[in-house]
């Protein structure tokens, strides 16, 4: 039988089968001899040791469309990234790293602002277009007040979403809300995962509706760059795109160089003071680190 593995707790994977049941699976030997560890969000095939139990091998992994480090999940169709408005106010330089990291991973990102009923407007407005502005879809959501669901619903229809954050912006509230109704069969599962159940300190797959998954990660509070070079980074600024190409120098790193279409956009106002700072400091950091 095929089914996704939803969640992984010392040494067990609960795999959603494809009969809507969850099976609490061990992994075969084989994996350890290939070196090969199973993630969540993986397809894979099970053999069913007990049907009254629910219980069986996992024994293949299917081919992997993508994984991701940080969070270490697999097969992601999108993230989606919250972060709230105020309390806490919003680290740009965290959010920004991960919109780098999901950019090197070739998995596009959307942004959630919460607690838009704590922001006022003209700060809410500022954010909403310096992202805009930046090739990402922003949506400004207040789970108190249950407010951008319905848009968010829209965007996570039919795919598989890996949905992260720092902690204290409101993501296990919205999580909550979106789950709404389906709960995942949620006095089974709830029964099956109760080892788990009160920590988030695992990735998990909540399916929501039809081909419709959530990859709930724990929260973070900082994310480092890696297998990166310091000029790589500006690939993974969409906002320089349509601009470097009219660069005096090919290749430019958009710092110090004369012609820079970059810079002269910068500073006529149409690219963010803030995410080109962000963007001088992670290089800087990028250039130390490749120092050492």
């Amino acid at each position: 039988m095929q089914g996704k593995i939803i969640k992984g707790i010392a040494g067990f994977y609960y795999v959603y089968g494809e009969d809507d049941r969850l099976y609490e699976c061990k992994a075969k030997g084989i994996f350890r001899k290939d070196k090969q560890k199973p993630l969540v969000g993986d397809n894979v095939e099970i053999t069913v040791l007990d049907e009254q139990e629910q219980t069986g091998n996992l024994i293949s992994i299917l081919p992997r469309k993508n994984e991701l480090i940080r969070p270490a999940v697999a097969n992601v169709d999108q993230a989606f990234v919250i972060f709230a408005l105020e309390s806490p106010k919003p680290n740009f330089m965290l959010l920004d790293r991960f919109l780098i990291m999901m950019e090197q991973a070739a998995v596009p990102a959307v942004i959630c602002f919460n607690k838009k009923d704590l922001a006022a407007e003209e700060e809410t407005t500022a954010l909403y277009e310096t992202y805009r502005n930046c090739g990402y879809q922003v949506i400004l959501s207040s789970a108190l007040e249950k407010e951008g669901l319905d848009e968010i619903h829209e965007i996570l229809q039919g795919k598989t979403t890996v949905v992260a954050g720092p902690s204290g912006v409101g993501k296990s509230s919205l999580t909550n809300l979106l789950q709404g109704e389906v709960q995942m069969e949620t006095g089974e599962i709830s029964r099956k995962l109760k080892r788990g159940r009160h920590t988030t300190r695992h990735s998990q797959v909540i399916p929501v509706g039809k081909d419709t998954f959530l990859m709930d990660t724990p929260g973070f509070s900082s994310l480092y760059l890696t297998d990166m070079e310091e000029q790589e980074l500006k690939d993974y600024f969409p906002e320089f795109r349509k601009y470097e190409d009219a660069c005096r120098f090919q290749g430019c790193r958009h710092i110090h160089e004369p012609g820079c279409h970059v810079k002269e956009a910068l500073e006529n106002g149409e690219i963010s003071r803030i995410r080109y700072e962000d963007y001088l400091s992670l290089y800087e950091e990028l250039k130390e680190k490749r120092r050492y």
